[in-house]
């Protein structure tokens, strides 16, 4: 009498690796968009939006300071208070909402949102939002790049909903895919088996 027994260890193994492949897929869109960023990511045009601009402080000095400087075709109206933080409106000559400033302290390992509202143009658009981050050691980051770059500024796209895309950016879906099917293939891979006989 014979009787197949699966090791204990390979399956082990794969157990591991599917865990692995399935955190890795669900940090993917943190990992992509761990830097300031303004959401909503996609919005409507001629929309009255309620934008939120958020801020971590990934480093081991607290930030101290927030600026960001709004796209010239968003007509920025008011803001929300945000405890602990003092807000400077930085305006034009004509008086025109062009930017703000944030000041206060924002822990290592933290991160605070400062939301305003805005009144977005009329026909589709981009919206790219230029940060600026100071440290309390002095260090100043600029979220000023183009997207993929080591510090990318945010950008919101103004679409219809018929041409609205995803926010997150297309490799982050791709590598998700590759991903899931790797972890499928694993799932449904036959187990490795030996005959012991009685």
């Amino acid at each position: 009498m014979s009787q197949r027994l699966t090791l204990p260890s390979r399956k082990a193994r794969r157990l591991t690796i599917v865990a692995a492949c399935t955190a890795l897929v669900l940090a993917l869109p943190v990992l992509a968009l761990a830097h300031a960023v303004v959401y909503p990511r996609t919005s409507a045009p001629g929309a009255y939006e309620r934008y939120v601009l958020r801020v971590p402080n990934e480093k081991t000095s607290a930030t101290t300071r927030v600026e960001i400087r709004f796209p010239s075709d968003l007509r920025v109206t008011s803001f929300e208070d945000v405890p602990g933080w003092q807000l400077e409106v930085l305006t034009d000559s004509a008086k025109r909402i062009v930017g703000a400033v944030w000041t206060g302290t924002l822990a290592p390992q933290r991160f605070v949102e400062f939301p305003f509202m805005g009144a977005n143009p009329k026909s589709d658009t981009r919206l790219v939002w230029p940060t600026y981050q100071t440290y309390a050691d002095g260090e100043r980051v600029e979220w000023t790049g183009e997207e993929g770059s080591k510090r990318p500024a945010s950008v919101t796209t103004i679409a219809t909903v018929n041409s609205q895309g995803s926010g997150t950016p297309k490799w982050v879906a791709w590598a998700a895919l590759v991903l899931s099917v790797v972890t499928l293939g694993l799932v449904m891979r036959r187990p490795a088996t030996t005959t012991r006989s009685a």
